[in-house]
């Protein structure tokens, strides 16, 4: 069945309304007709319901609520990733597997290295279409959540958001000896509730020696992913994976 977002107010009791550019793709794309099923997920409460269609035309389509989903598709453990700004075609890839993999939200991050600038008069535009992805990513793969884009940010800004993480874990190619697994097994030892975890993974050109420190003083791990130097985005996947390994699998 196929999986569609709206808000909270859009529910009433047992109807749906569905509203926006998805009356268009359920009527016109998918060619779905009155009677058949799909996933509705209200994306303010992160609940999902199998709805059957009753109603079709150009401004809305209403559904009537069968069930509530019981299944908890989200993960267990929440991850953010802090992404050096890549290319912007580099980016738009590790938005869209991240989501699949079920980061919780993703913040751009400006480097000393970063070889892409956002235009001040484009930024808007391009987190709102990084936002699209996320969204397209996460129907495809039937998540409860949206991971949310936020806007691009400096190692200052994850200085200080490092308290609110149980671990904050930083990529660094020159780092020989402390790995993710050693450091995700301490974390499993010695938490029992919701983990929180951070990720920073540096752009194409990697992080500057004193931005590596600036973060370890702050409180971040740092560690290697093994001795071949992955791509920024391949790093990115490898940690989601080997995490999700860790405390879903």
């Amino acid at each position: 069945m196929y999986k569609f977002f709206i808000n909270h107010n859009q529910i009433n009791e047992n109807k749906a309304k569905i509203i926006g550019e998805d009356v268009n793709h359920i009527a016109n794309v998918l060619r779905l007709k009155k009677e058949e099923k799909i996933i509705i997920c209200d994306k303010d409460e992160n609940i999902s319901y199998v709805a059957k269609i009753k109603e079709i035309n150009r401004e809305y389509i209403k559904c009537e609520i069968i069930e509530q989903i019981l299944e908890n598709i989200e993960s267990n453990v929440n991850i953010d990733l802090y992404q050096g700004l890549p290319k912007i075609d580099k980016m738009e890839y590790i938005i869209q597997k991240a989501t699949e993999l079920g980061v919780r939200d993703i913040y751009p991050v400006i480097t000393k290295r970063c070889i892409v600038k956002l235009d001040e008069k484009l930024k808007t535009k391009k987190i709102e279409r990084w936002q699209k992805i996320a969204e397209v990513a996460a129907k495809q793969s039937k998540r409860d959540y949206i991971p949310k884009i936020e806007n691009a940010i400096n190692l200052e800004n994850i200085c200080q958001n490092i308290e609110k993480y149980d671990i904050i874990l930083l990529a660094y190619e020159d780092e020989a000896n402390n790995t993710l697994k050693h450091e995700l097994k301490i974390l499993a030892e010695n938490k029992t509730q919701k983990i929180k975890i951070g990720i920073i993974i540096g752009p194409e050109g990697g992080l500057d020696i004193e931005e590596v420190n600036k973060l370890k003083e702050a409180g971040a791990k740092i560690i290697t992913l093994g001795k071949r130097i992955l791509r920024t985005e391949t790093a990115s996947l490898v940690i989601l994976s080997d995490i999700i390994y860790e405390f879903e699998l």
